[in-house]
């Protein structure tokens, strides 16, 4: 590759500098001091390293970049239209952070074709990171040849000292270290500014020496600001560590140019003031008006075209060559990254009878994960350290691990939160692959920021939970969740469900998975204890939301709702209603159910009907939109206990007969 002159780099660089100054005091809003320090090993990355193709962003072996310090966009947008993505024109660079703009105030992957993953909230993309280059490892191991790599491409991140405060990143760089992920590189935009200050108010750490304890090859940029020579060696030398991922410090000046505001906080998150943008401009040399960019730098940022359309070209024929030379793996591959299901893949999912053994619905969960494992080669995931309790284990793999990257089964670690934002980035990586993440119900609490992500930026994961109600038993209050159910329904786009028995199980799976297909995300909720079998429960009523079990001639006088390990305690209570007209309706999902229409809402719960009891060991808070004015809860607003899980549940009232005497309470 042809290296630039010194004038051409300095051009290219103020250009991605003076569109996020000018973007940004347009807009009035925004932050413009990391575009402005982190400019010099951007374009070192984007101009000399990154392959990637301008006009076909989705190319499947493209490298992959995340800018995890995503307050700093517009660092991002400036590169996709200097390099030539169509989806960032400079009209879309005038309307930053405005309505309906494909350039909002943090990079998102649905919005602007050229972002990889949804950052913003700090040390998300880091994490995310690690799942692309999880999936990258993974994907080559498995697809490789000795005479025909498939699957070869690199993971950069840019991130701040932000990224480096917020615990996820910890979690998942120390789990990177670990899996040895050496296409992981990361460049630590060192300024030592954050909003409040300096940050040394709060953050004294030796953040190297920290790497280096996590297992990376580290590096020191000792001058970020000119020092483009030392850039490159420090990626080129990165690159030749194939063992462990790089994390380059790359000192920088925040708000590099601005002869007032560089290196304080108040570059930081705040547009520089007419004043400053006219003095930054004088001591850059930067003679151009607002939005307008050197033709010289545009010609060679958008040489990235031309070397883009190069290298998809390349794998192209190496794809050609290894469909002829392998075509049962090219053929799995392709199904892969092209997202097709297998046809009839569902039918491998278990169904029951009354008859059937009762078992946790956690058990039913394992043995779907295992009847899919073999037809759904995408499938690949685990838990946090909590294997043996959530039962997510694949018997058909191995475990995933350094040198050991075609196995489907990640230990995580006690790292929920990591968990979650690396299960965020294997969806996004974009190849197909279905991951799954596990822990205790409760303990969606410590990776809700990824849980929200992955709903937000349209990631296909399955959030797999197990030990769902009180009846979690002896651990107590601090591991049985209350609130938790209720608060995971109120997040958008994810659709949670609680599935009653083994028939649900199977239903719950096949929405999860087709979801996930259709880059949505699905928590499954799990019981710890067994559960009966039901009459009536289907794997088609799942998908439905809410549908009826148990039955009545004509209209019913009262309508029992349950839930999960509940519903079996509303189909005893009914059995009890002797003399009254009864429907029992098992929901195992609300967001399900609120997808259907009108005269089926209307077929389930009748507008005359208005004698409805609710029964779930969880929270109220949701359910009166269904239960009316005139219904009741068997509910709980108050922490658990700890006892075994079936005095718990008696204790609080799930039990057949508090429910009929609620219900014969509503009926008066």
């Amino acid at each position: 590759m042809v290296v630039a002159t010194q004038s051409v780099q300095d051009l290219c660089i103020n250009s991605v500098r003076f569109l996020a100054v000018d973007a940004i005091e347009k807009a009035k809003s925004g932050h413009p001091g990391l575009p402005m320090g982190a400019a010099p090993m951007a374009f070192v990355l984007w101009d000399q390293f990154m392959r990637y193709n301008p006009k076909n962003p989705g190319w499947f072996n493209r490298d992959r970049f995340v800018l995890s310090a995503g307050h700093g966009c517009m660092l991002h947008y400036a590169l996709l239209h200097l390099t030539g993505y169509d989806s960032v024109s400079i009209e879309d660079i005038k309307q930053f952070r405005q309505w309906e703009s494909h350039t909002p105030g943090h990079p998102e992957n649905f919005e602007t074709k050229g972002i990889e993953v949804t950052t913003g909230p700090l040390g998300q993309g880091i994490a995310n990171g690690v799942g692309l280059a999880l999936a990258e490892a993974h994907l080559a191991a498995k697809f490789n040849k000795p005479d025909c790599t498939l699957v070869d491409h690199y993971t950069y991140v840019i991130l701040g000292d932000g990224c480096n405060m917020e615990g996820v990143s910890g979690e998942a760089c120390s789990i990177a270290g670990h899996w040895g992920l050496g296409k992981l590189i990361a460049l630590y935009d060192d300024n030592h500014i954050s909003i409040d200050g300096s940050t040394d108010i709060a953050f004294t750490e030796d953040v190297s020496k920290r790497f280096e304890a996590y297992g990376w090859h580290v590096l020191h940029v000792e001058d970020g600001n000119t020092d483009l020579a030392g850039i490159a060696a420090a990626i080129a030398e990165a690159k030749k560590v194939t063992d462990k991922p790089t994390m380059i410090k790359v000192t920088t000046t925040i708000g590099f140019g601005s002869p007032n505001k560089c290196n304080t906080a108040g570059i930081h998150g705040a547009a520089l003031g007419g004043d400053e943008v006219k003095l930054t401009r004088e001591n850059l040399g930067w003679n151009y008006e607002p939005f307008e960019l050197p033709a010289d730098a545009v010609s060679h940022m958008r040489k990235a075209i031309e070397r883009g359309a190069s290298d998809e070209a390349e794998w192209d024929s190496t794809w050609a060559q290894y469909k002829t030379k392998y075509s049962q793996e090219a053929a799995e591959f392709e199904a892969l990254i092209s997202r097709q299901l297998p046809a009839g893949w569902d039918s491998v999912l278990p169904t029951y009878t009354p008859e059937d053994k009762g078992l946790p619905t956690r058990k039913h969960s394992e043995t779907c994960l295992n009847k899919l494992a073999p037809v759904l080669p995408g499938l690949i995931g685990g838990s946090a350290d909590l294997t043996h309790s959530n039962l997510t284990e694949l018997k058909i793999s191995g475990d995933f691990q350094k040198g050991q990257y075609q196995n489907r089964n990640i230990h995580f670690g006690v790292r929920e939160h990591g968990m979650g934002a690396i299960c965020n980035g294997i969806a996004l990586h974009g190849s197909g692959l279905i991951p799954y993440g596990a822990t205790f119900l409760i303990f969606t609490d410590y990776m809700r920021a990824a849980i929200r992500l992955s709903a937000l930026s349209q990631a296909g994961v399955v959030w797999v939970m197990t030990h769902d109600s009180i009846g979690q038993g002896e651990d107590g209050p601090t591991h049985q969740p209350i609130e938790t159910l209720a608060s995971l329904r109120a997040i958008p786009n994810l659709t949670v469900i609680r599935p009653a028995d083994g028939n649900e199980c199977s239903g719950a799976y096949k929405v999860a998975i087709t979801n996930a297909q259709q880059h949505s995300p699905t928590l499954l909720a799990f019981s710890r204890q067994n559960l009966p079998n039901l009459p009536g429960t289907s794997i088609d009523g799942v998908a439905k939301g809410a549908y009826t079990i148990v039955d009545c001639q004509g209209t019913p006088d009262i309508i029992l709702i349950g839930t999960g390990s509940e519903v079996n305690l509303c189909v005893s209570a009914a059995e009890k209603l002797a003399g009254k007209k009864v429907r029992v309706v098992s929901m195992p999902s609300f967001e399900l159910f609120e997808a259907q229409d009108a005269a089926y809402k209307e077929s389930v719960f009748p507008k005359a009907v208005t004698k409805r009891l609710a029964v779930e060991a969880a929270a109220s808070f949701g359910w009166h939109k269904y239960i009316g004015t005139e219904g009741d809860t068997v509910t709980l607003d108050r922490f658990g206990a700890s006892a075994p899980g079936g005095v718990c549940m008696e204790k609080f009232g799930f039990s057949a007969d508090n429910v009929l005497a609620h219900a014969h309470a509503l009926l008066g």
